[in-house]
This record gives structure tokens, sequence and C-alpha cells, in this order.
């Protein structure tokens, strides 16, 4: 397949491009050197079958082989291959008569080379240029027609038609000019005589000679030759050799010798002696050689580089004294030692990579260059064993660079990866580079919490919004991937909501609470925290927060029995006949609060007689402290401070009235006791209601008594009954807990009524402990004492029971 484009150039050429598929998919195509940047050359898409939009998927790029300049290029909308750099035939291939620059065409993803050839065409861009402006011949007058003399050629740097072509002299009377080939190859101009001289006639003259070359528009170069009419001189020097060669390794020293030229001439004195000089060099030649004029040893004065020069031509001229001259040809072949190390370019780097890619994914390419030749130019490349990546070769000097297991983010995150190259030269020559290579995060980690669970203490009558605990979890990820977001997970506690007790700050972790807590309601509960991250999607973790409720001392001690002041008056019977340390009655007192909180503690704050009666501190119990005499009150009356163990303390306060008595007769002059006590004034309806409720007693009894008179059942004793204290008495978080001043099961009470209990409440207490009086000192009561007391009643001990624990029900 060939194609052709027209390209215009400024001076109104026109150039065509030829591009033709070789074999193994490789490309050459030809263009004319000094093309301006941008004009196209060929279409690599098209000539290699590819669709445009894979060419920049494939990041498609030329190099040019050994060289890291950039004269092509392509473009990746249009796949044109298009001049990217001025691109000169004579400064890469010189004379040769073919000029092909080698290019590398690289595809990624997956690799893919092709070879892409270029065929420099020449353009007549250089003039014919005489290596003197000016060329003396000395020439006897006695020189015969038809004499010819040898005049060094112009110098054209382009070849084939645009080279030199034809010469002009200026018209004379004397000379033509005749154009000759060597033997090797080489032209050169002879100056023919075609008049004979007459050195009297004219003593010298000046010729133009104009050098033409063939191309299109046509450039020439002109020199002067300065002719001088002298004596005859009929032989020019002779060359030893009419090609000498030479070979000289690459960084040899200045001043060393290459070789030496050597011509002979026949002729005696001044026409014998032999001069040397060049006559045809090149201007980076003259920069690395001399010659000595006088020995004709050429010698380095500069720099000799394999890689800029494998092999110089030089022409030497030998001149007589008197202008006879011939010419030799000088070829230096450059021989290549190692003195380049192998260099690395990175051509291609996914950077970052991902931490999930899978081993064997490419990750980057590169391209190893040695400017040396043959073995000198073999590389080995190779990386360090301490990284997940390896170098596969692939193509050429090509290498890819991928990777050879699972990568971690969070474990490494950048790897400084070191790849040496060294060639096979003596001695070896060898470089690194180092590849920077970061790993991209993905969110991989959930949020794990410091601690698996969490407690947090608080007193109860907390402030809202204060402080418990503080959570915190970490993500080893990066950024959005790591930043930890904390949320309370629904729940209830008590049937209500958990948010309406505690709340979590999103971004510390710190847990408050919304509520002031009641250790007597709720003592401990648990929530669940949980920690998300910010990842797409997100990751997350929760964790336990167990929240324990400390008591404090905020509720004082609640009197059970006897009914706190205000309350309905209550009065307890003690036998004369009672001995110190006798059991009287018993303080009953319970606090809401918990541990030493509840610890409750009694103390008797004032009394009638205080060396009488006194109180167990941790008990409640009130004992005689003395045996009773006759000239102790009656009316005794004790006032008892019950106090918890709290900081501060809290107490509480109440009145228990005794009453010494063996009989209920004297139960009547409780009334102005009571009168006195409590100044209470007697009101009609109560009158009224207690007359109500006696009518209806009395009725009740005398059912009972029938119907147990019908049973005939065994009369019981007077104490036998025992009247409980009314549960409603006790709170609903009462525990009946030895030694905390609650009411031992132990304890049972009779209460009875007496007549005078009309305005006032009294009770006539007996114990069943083990501590009461013994059965001959307590107090016997007949049925004779009730119907004292209540009238015609059946003197039953049932009935007196029975009643006085009724009336105490009814609170009369």
């Amino acid at each position: 397949m060939m194609q052709r484009r027209r390209v215009p150039r400024s001076y109104g050429f026109v150039l065509f491009f030829v591009a033709v598929h070789y074999a193994h998919g490789d490309l050459s195509y030809s263009v004319q050197e000094e093309l301006k940047h941008g004009s196209v050359i060929g279409n690599i898409a098209k000539d290699l079958g590819l669709n445009l939009g894979r060419l920049s998927a494939r990041k498609a790029r030329v190099d040019m082989e050994g060289s890291d300049r950039q004269y092509c290029g392509i473009n990746l909308r249009s796949g044109d291959l298009f001049v990217a750099e001025r691109i000169d035939r004579e400064e890469h291939c010189g004379e040769k008569p073919s000029c092909v620059l080698k290019f590398d065409l690289l595809l990624e993803n997956p690799l893919e080379l092709h070879r892409l050839s270029l065929q420099v065409q020449d353009i007549n861009d250089n003039a014919p240029i005489f290596p003197k402006d000016v060329i003396k011949l000395e020439i006897r007058e006695s020189a015969d027609k038809g004499a010819r003399y040898r005049i060094n050629a112009a110098h054209d740097a382009d070849i084939g038609q645009n080279s030199v072509q034809n010469y002009v002299l200026q018209q004379n009377s004397h000379f033509i000019f005749s154009f000759q080939t060597t033997n090797v190859g080489s032209k050169y101009g002879e100056l023919v005589l075609d008049k004979e001289l007459d050195r009297e006639d004219q003593q010298e003259m000046k010729l133009l000679l104009t050098a033409v070359d063939g191309g299109s528009p046509q450039r020439s170069g002109t020199v002067v030759i300065h002719v001088v009419v002298l004596d005859a001189n009929d032989n020019a020097p002779v060359f030893s050799e009419a090609v000498y060669t030479a070979s000289l390794a690459e960084n040899s020293p200045l001043k060393t010798p290459v070789v030496t030229v050597s011509a002979s001439d026949a002729d005696e004195g001044v026409n014998g002696e032999v001069t040397y000089e060049f006559s045809r060099i090149s201007e980076k030649s003259r920069q690395l050689f001399s010659l000595d004029q006088d020995t004709g040893e050429i010698s380095v004065t500069g720099d000799i580089d394999f890689e800029d020069g494998s092999k110089y031509e030089i022409v030497v001229e030998a001149k007589d004294g008197y202008g006879l001259s011939s010419e030799a040809k000088v070829i230096i072949d450059i021989t290549d030692v190692n003195d380049n190390a192998p260099v690395i370019y990175l051509k291609s780097l996914t950077n970052p990579i991902p931490e999930n890619v899978s081993p064997g994914t490419e990750v980057g390419i590169i391209n190893v260059q040695d400017r040396d030749s043959e073995n000198n130019r073999q590389v080995r490349c190779s990386i360090q064993q301490n990284v997940p990546f390896k170098l596969i070769p692939s193509i050429k000097n090509y290498y890819s660079l991928v990777s050879t297991g699972q990568l971690d983010r969070e474990a490494v995150s950048d790897y400084n990866i070191t790849i040496s190259a060294t060639d096979e030269g003596s001695p070896p020559l060898s470089s690194s580079k180092s590849v920077q290579l970061s790993v991209a995060d993905i969110n991989d980690n959930p949020p794990v919490f410091e601690e698996q669970s969490y407690s947090a203490y608080v007193s109860e009558n907390n402030k809202p919004g204060s402080t418990l605990c503080s959570v915190s979890a970490r993500d080893p990820d990066w950024r959005q991937n790591g930043t930890v977001i904390y949320s309370l997970l629904s729940g209830e506690v008590n049937g209500a909501p958990v948010s309406s007790y505690v709340s979590v700050n999103g971004d510390t972790g710190v847990i408050h609470a919304v509520r002031s807590f009641d250790y007597e309601q709720l003592r401990s509960f648990k929530v669940q925290v949980m920690a998300r991250d910010n990842g797409s999607p997100p990751l997350s973790s929760n964790v336990t927060v167990s929240v324990f409720i400390s008591d404090v001392n905020d509720n004082s001690p609640q009197i059970l029995y006897p009914a706190p002041e205000g309350n309905s008056f209550m009065t307890e019977l003690v036998p004369k006949a009672a001995h110190g340390g006798s059991l009287v009655s018993k303080v009953i007192a319970v606090d809401a609060d918990s541990g030493q909180n509840a610890w409750l503690s009694y103390h008797i704050v004032k009394s009638t007689d205080p060396g009488l009666f006194s109180i167990g501190v941790h008990s409640g119990e009130i004992r005689t402290q003395r045996d009773i005499s006759e000239s102790d009150s009656m009316k005794q009356n004790l006032i008892v401070s019950v106090k918890d163990n709290g900081q501060p303390s809290l107490s509480a306060t109440c009145s228990m009235y005794l009453l010494i008595s063996d009989n209920l007769a004297e139960v009547p002059e409780l009334k102005e006791m009571s009168n006195f006590e409590n100044n209470s004034k007697l009101t009609s309806y109560l009158i009224i209601a207690l007359v109500s409720v006696s009518t209806f007693f009395l009725t009740f009894i005398i059912i009972i008594l029938g119907v147990k008179f019908c049973r005939r059942r065994k009369p019981r004793l007077l104490f036998d009954g025992a009247v409980a204290i009314p549960s409603a008495y006790l709170p609903p978080n009462y525990a009946d807990v030895d030694g905390t001043g609650t009411l031992r099961s132990t304890y049972n009470y009779d209460a009875y009524l007496t007549t005078g209990s009309r305005t006032s409440d009294f009770k006539f207490v007996t114990s069943y402990n083990d501590n009461t009086l013994p059965a001959d000192q307590t107090l016997r009561k007949s049925p004779s004492d009730f119907v004292d007391a209540f009238g015609d009643l059946d003197s039953s001990p049932e009935v007196g029971t029975y009643f006085t624990s009724l009336i105490s029900n009814f609170g009369v």
C-alpha cells in the first residue's frame, strides 16, 4: 500500500511522502529534509489499521533509536505522523547516498513495538564551497599547451543531482577548465593551458572559477585562481599510496599520531620541496585532526568519540615549491571502547497504583539504551529483591515493570524502586534509576475501637450535658477512608429511646448525659455506639458502653412505725412490772438509698425520763434501762431521731408515746394525756362517726359471737392474736434487711382500743420476741377487764382482739 501527500514549502517546492507497510508490522516512510514543524509524513493509524480512539488510549509515541531527541511525533486525534523537529540529512548521514533514520513506534496496554524507517531525501540546501578563497598557481612560461594544473574540487554537502555538477571558468585567452574523477571516486578539476604563456607579456592573472550544483534552484560557489607565470617546473609530487588507512581508538589523547602521508617530487631545489595540506576536509574533521605541513603527520587535536563518528575521510594535497600538486585519500576508522554507561528511560508509569491491584499488573515501561556498539551495548537490567515488583523483558530493549504480590498501603505506602542496568563491555559499566511509586488507598479497613467494651460511671443527680466517657476508634485508611464518625445505635432504656438518655459527639466520640439520672429509678444501662468511616462503601464497627449510676445520699430516712407526727395519735402500753432490758416498742424506718447511705442509726433526742428508756442504735428497739418504779410518771414521751450514714447525713424524727399501766381501767385517763400532748379538739362530726361505727361494730360482734358459739371452739388466750403492720406502711423498694433499721418479721404486736379513745389513737403492745417479758411478768388481762372497759360485751378473748384490730384498721 502506498500513500502520497503534497506539502508546500515556503520556497515553492512540492514534496512527496511515501508510506509502505513491511512484514512484521514495520513501516517505512520517505520524507525530504528540512521540513517545517508539523509537516505530515504519513498516517500511522491507517497504515497499521488501528482505530483512532485506540491510539490515545494506548499512549502511542515515537522514539528515535540511540537518541533522546524527538524528530517525529504522532497526532493522536488524526493518527498523522508529523515532523516534530528539524531533520538535516547532512547531519545524520553526511555523504552517504542513502540516509535512513530508525525509529521505534511504541503502543501500550498491551505493549506493542513497530520498527519505523524514515528515508530522508536530500534537497539542495547547501551551496558548493571551495577549500580556499584563493588558489595560487605558479606556472612556468615554458609550459606546453595542454599542460594541466590540478584544482581542488568544490565540496557540496548535498548528494546526487544536488552536488557539484559543473564548473564555469571565467572567459580568458590562456586556460580552459576540465572536470575529472580519480580512481577512488573523488572528483577534481584541472586548469588546462590552451595557449602558451609569455611572462614578458603578462606576469600574472586572476581567473574566477564557479562551481555549480544540479539542484533546483541552482546553487554555486566561487574561487579565485591566481596564476603567477614562472619558469618551468615539470614534475608534480607523487604520493607513496593513493589511499591511506588508519585505525584509531576513541578517547585517544590529544597529539596522538594517526597516520603519516608521504609524497616525493623528482624536481630539485625549490621545485622539489613538498609541503602538505588538507585539500578537502569537513568542518567536523578539521576540529579533530591536524596535519604537519612539513612531515605529513596527521595527529589528534580533538575529542574522538565513536558515537559521534565511526569513520572519517580526508583528502591530503602534496604541493611542490612552484604549485604542482597531487592528492591522496586518508581513511580513519574509529574503534569503539566501552565508555558509555547504559541509560535508563522511564517511558510510562502508573502512579499512584491502587492497593488492590492483582499480581502481574503492569505499572510501568522501562527502556534501556547504550550508545556503544556490539557487546558494549548489550545490557542486562535488574531490580532489587525487597519490593513486590519485577522487570519482565519485552520487545528489544524494553521492559515491563509488573507487580508480584498483594499491596497494602497501610503497611507500605510508598516504594522507592531502584532499577540497575549493566552492559557487557570490558570493564562493564552500569547505571541505576530510582522510581518513586505511591500506593493509593482503598477503603479496606473498618474502624477498630481501642477497647472491646467501655464502662462509664456517673453519680445520680448529675447535670444534663455532663461527660460520661469517651470512646475512640482508629481506622488505618487514608483521608476520608480513615475519617471516623460516631453515632448511637437505636435502642430503648426502660421503654424510652436511648437518645433520651445519652448522646455522642460524632467527631470526638465523647458521650454526654442528656438527662439527670436517679439511682433509685435506674442503676445501670447499656448503649451501642457505632464507629463508621467516610469511605465508599463505608465500613463500621460497634462497641457496647455500660453506664453505671452510683448512689448519692439524696433520700432521708422514712419512718414506718410509729406514724410520723401529724398523723393519728399512737400510744404503747408498758406493764408496771417490766424489768430493765425489757422490749417496749420498736421504731421502724427505711431509706430509699443504698449501701452506707441506707445504714440507719436510732437515737433518743428527748424523753420525759432520760434514764428510763434506751433505743438500739441499729435495731431501733426501745427497751427499759431499769426496772419501772412507782415513782415513774405513767405518761412517757420519747422523740426519736433516725439518721442515715450518708455524707452529709440525712435524718427524720418521730414521737413515741408510752403509757405505764397494768390494767385497762386506767385507760380513760389517757384522754387527758391525749389532750395535753396533741392539743386536739373534738369535733362534732368525729363524735357522730364514732357513734355510728360503734353501733355497727356492736351488731357485727354479736353476729360473730353467735357463729363462734355454734362452733364451740376452744377459747384462745388474750395475747394469742397478732396484728402485723399493714403492707401499706412499706414503700415499694423496701427490703427486709437485718441491721438496717427495718422491721424484722419476728416482731408482732397486738393493739387494743380503750374506752377513752374517742379523739386519739393508742395501742397496747406486747412482743412475741425472745426478749419480751416473761410470762409471769406480762400484763394479764381477763375477760372481766374487757367487760369493765367496753360494757356488757362478750367476754371472749377473740372479741377484744378482733375489735381492736378492726378499730386500728379503720384509723379511729
